[in-house]
Parts: structure tokens; C-alpha cells; sequence
């Protein structure tokens, strides 16, 4: 499979969904480097794009993280919500469908070409707008969203742009706001896959170690701090979810 650049695609879903037209940001070299083959040629979208296969590559779970995900911003959301980054499989329409009629939903993503994907998935709903934008460097003013979500990004970035993307996610919080974030964990010494994993992990996803090695609260050490951080890990700790409150 021959790497193929995203930006060559059709951005029709710009038409619909930018607010205003702006230059598109630039793929990031580990994106462009580490995982086109995931998220930037267009056969991969499509492989990915089908519940079975997104539910395999997380050993059966991601029903029940998509459900512990949604569940913490309960059933009739309100206010204005936050995506950062592009899901495949059905969480984005889930969460759609939990808004309120006066709400609304926000997805930025770096790749057009993962909007475009999400486009055919939302488009008939109308309280979604997408944008491309770098989770590092969002264009958001201060203090907007009521909730921002972050559904295994973390583990796809390096650590000087992941870092710098949790700062931006607690900069466009609200006060008394929440940001929900998904990831992977260090599962517990006896979990039968820990070892297997770590091969894996270091392989596909060279980032993703950094989430075994660290806690997530540690990152969110800039200007903007959350008045309280709560985690729940899920099965035997290879996933976690970490809650920070505004």
C-alpha cells in the first residue's frame, strides 16, 4: 500500500460545516510518518471504518469504553461540546444523538481526509460543525466549551505536541466544565495481554508507552489547571479514563 496525501481529497464537507473558510493546517510529520497508514490513505480509512475491526484492535471494548465515555456526559447534553480528533467506528454519532436540540458539537481534526470520513457518518444531523484544526494548536477562544472529549489521541502523539494539546483542551474548558479523556493504560502485572502489547504498542503505535510510563495528570501542569482529576481504568487497566474538572 503506497502512501497517499490526504490533501489531495475532496473537502466538500468544508462547504457545509466551516464557519468560515481558512487555510487548512499542515499534516504533522509524525502523522505523515508514523501513521498514514491508519488515518491518511484512503483504503485504510475504509478498512478501519467498520465497528468489527475497531472493536478487535481494542480486544472486544470498545462498546463499553464508548459507553463509559458517553455516560459521563449523560444522556441530554447541553451547552457547546468539543472532539478533539476524529473516531472511527459509531461514538461521534452516539454523542450527537445524546445533544440537547439547542446544543451543539465541535470536531477538529488535523486530516481532511478523517473529516471527509465523518462527514458520510453525521451529515444529516445538523447541531455538528467540522473543522480542521491541530489539537495542538487550536483556534478556539478561551473558556468556550462545557465539555471537551478526547477518545485515544493521547497515545498518537509525541510528547512535546501531547502535552501542548491537554494544555489547549483546558484552555477552551469552561470553568466548571469537564474534559473527558480515553487512552491507554499499564494493565496489571498478571493481565494476560501485557506482554503481548508492549511489542505491539512499541511497533504500531511508538508513542503509546509514554501513557504505561506517565499519568495523564501530570501534563496538565501549564497555566490553566483543573480544579480536580479523577481516573477509572478498565479491563485490568490496559484502558483508562481520566475526568478533569473545571
Amino acid at each position: 500500500m503506497q502512501k497517499e496525501s490526504s490533501l489531495a481529497l475532496d473537502e466538500s464537507w468544508q462547504d457545509s460545516y466551516r464557519e468560515k473558510p481558512v487555510e487548512n493546517p499542515a499534516i504533522p510529520d509524525y502523522l505523515e510518518e508514523r501513521y498514514w497508514w491508519a488515518y491518511l490513505h484512503p483504503k485504510s480509512v475504509r478498512f478501519f471504518e467498520q465497528q468489527w475491526v475497531i472493536n478487535t484492535i481494542l480486544w472486544g471494548q470498545y462498546a463499553r469504553l464508548r459507553d463509559s465515555t458517553l455516560d459521563e456526559m449523560g444522556t441530554g447534553i447541553s451547552g457547546r461540546t468539543l472532539q478533539v480528533a476524529c473516531v472511527y467506528g459509531n461514538l461521534t454519532p452516539e454523542l450527537a444523538d445524546r445533544h440537547v436540540p439547542d446544543a451543539r458539537l465541535d470536531v477538529v481534526d488535523v486530516a481532511p481526509i478523517q473529516l471527509k470520513n465523518l462527514w458520510r457518518k453525521v451529515s444529516k444531523r445538523s447541531n455538528i460543525i467540522l473543522d480542521c484544526q491541530d489539537a495542538s494548536k487550536l483556534s478556539f477562544a478561551d473558556q468556550i466549551f462545557d465539555q471537551v472529549l478526547v477518545f485515544f489521541l493521547l497515545h498518537e502523539l509525541p510528547m512535546d505536541v501531547r502535552k501542548k494539546a491537554i494544555q489547549e483542551v483546558l484552555r477552551v474548558a469552561k470553568p466548571g466544565g469537564k474534559i473527558i479523556i480515553m487512552d491507554y493504560h499499564r494493565p496489571v502485572w498478571q493481565h494476560p495481554h501485557r506482554y503481548l502489547m508492549q511489542p505491539i504498542l512499541r511497533t504500531l503505535e511508538p508513542f503509546a508507552m509514554d501513557l504505561w510510563n506517565n499519568e495523564i495528570a501530570d501534563w496538565a501542569d501549564g497555566e490553566n489547571q483543573p480544579r480536580e482529576i479523577s481516573k477509572t481504568t478498565y479491563f485490568g487497566g490496559l484502558y483508562q479514563k481520566v475526568v478533569m474538572s473545571m
